[in-house]
């Protein structure tokens, strides 16, 4: 299949914030639970934000003229990793375009940007449930592994 694949810039928030909330909306389905905001104009003016200020980098796809999906980035640093690294913070193909290589293409728009960027390495965070079972599989079918803990949080403020 062929595919378009180039940065993304603030004017495309709109887009970027429309696959986000697929993305957020598969996630709650699959766990049962109602974890994310999925106001699709709130996204898309945190989107257009964090791509101005250059706090976010964003990969999108297109396939004839229509958005098939994207890959989003955040840099930061770390003395374990190193120096600066990149955190995939979302990466959505749409359901009709899985296993067409698109993730893949993605994931290699990352790797180069990271290699720009003088990155040691690029992370991700699935969850440990089976429902993500065919995630953690392609992950780990494109060099990644399993460096073992739990991704925990806390809400601030």
């Amino acid at each position: 299949m062929d595919f378009m694949i180039a940065p993304a810039s603030a004017d495309d928030a709109e887009i970027v914030a429309e696959l986000t909330q697929e993305l957020l909306e598969e996630i709650m389905v699959a766990t049962g639970s109602g974890q994310f905001s999925v106001d699709r104009a709130a996204l898309a003016t945190l989107g257009r934000d964090f791509l101005v200020c250059g706090l976010y980098t964003v990969y999108l796809a297109h396939q004839g003229g229509q958005a098939a999906g994207f890959i989003a980035l955040s840099e930061t640093r770390a003395l374990y990793a190193g120096g600066s690294f990149g955190i995939i913070t979302e990466l959505y193909v749409r359901p009709a375009l899985r296993s067409s290589g698109l993730g893949a293409r993605l994931l290699a728009a990352a790797r180069e940007h990271g290699k720009v960027r003088g990155w040691t390495r690029l992370e991700v965070t699935t969850p440990p449930l089976p429902e993500f079972d065919r995630t953690l599989h392609f992950y780990e079918t494109s060099g990644f592994g399993i460096t073992g803990g739990r991704k925990l949080k806390t809400t601030l403020g």
